[in-house]
């Protein structure tokens, strides 16, 4: 499904990693930025990416068992999903490349970041989870229908209902369904945090920049706290008038944030 008519010519590929196939899509020009998408999945074209692909060279591959991407067997952790992507950026070749996490693609950033402490230019991490929250719970999707769950990422129901519409496809909806089981069963014990995560955080050395929704109902703003607190070099940004889907209800915000971030010497 595409939110948006594209400007720039996305190129679509399967990259075997790993042993399995993972669905990359690629665009723009200039440093590379690997974009890590949400639990829910993503839809193939939003503002939000059109914005980082004019000025950088955005890769935006889907998680394995997600979207267009050949579910492992093997694969049972989020730190394995971490794992697969630095071999993704090592049989890319990719040098001076930063890292932008977002939701449930921000835990794995952040997983990655601690792997390699010193080799990304730039991390981001957007409403990540990953850490247990100090105050509040993540939500539970197993507690809501796949269509609630994806609801409550956004501040306003109207920027929903223009994304997705009023009445989701069936397909969209089956694949938030198959998206949701992969989540359940590489993050459910414990659900949606590792606990050996925070303690690693403190030898990253990239520089980091955690951003929140300010009305995020998914993963508590206190979480982004928690991570400016573990990562070293990092500071925290939060964005009026957005949820858990910042990228989604304020791209042109995000997208300004990052670039700015990213593009600073």
């Amino acid at each position: 499904m595409n939110a948006t008519v594209s400007q720039l010519a996305w190129t679509t590929e399967d990259v075997r990693v790993a042993g399995s196939s993972v669905r990359l899509r690629t665009a723009g020009r200039g440093a590379p930025l690997l974009v890590l998408h949400h639990d829910i999945g993503t839809l193939d074209q939003l503002p939000f990416y059109e914005a980082l692909a004019r000025r950088f060279t955005v890769l935006l591959p889907s998680h394995p068992g997600y979207d267009g991407s050949e579910r492992p067997a093997w694969m049972r952790s989020v730190r394995d999903v971490a794992v697969t992507y630095q071999a993704l950026v090592a049989a890319r070749g990719l040098v001076d490349v930063s890292l932008v996490g977002l939701g449930f693609g921000g835990w794995i950033a952040a997983e990655m970041a601690t792997m390699s402490p010193r080799a990304f230019r730039r991390l981001v991490l957007v409403g990540a989870m990953g850490i247990k929250p100090g105050d509040g719970e993540i939500l539970d999707q197993a507690l809501v229908s796949y269509i609630d769950y994806a609801r409550a990422g956004f501040a306003d129901q109207a920027a929903f209902d223009r994304l997705f519409s009023p009445d989701p496809s069936t397909p969209q909806l089956e694949q938030w369904d198959l998206n949701r089981e992969m989540t359940f069963r590489i993050a459910w014990k414990p659900y949606m945090y590792n606990p050996t995560l925070p303690p690693l955080l403190g030898g990253v050395q990239t520089e980091a920049l955690i951003v929140w929704g300010r009305e995020d109902r998914v993963v508590p703003v206190t979480c982004g706290e928690q991570y400016a607190r573990a990562l070293p070099k990092s500071r925290l940004a939060i964005v009026e008038d957005a949820g858990h889907f910042v990228e989604m209800e304020q791209p042109e915000a995000l997208a300004k944030l990052i670039v700015h971030f990213v593009a600073e010497s």
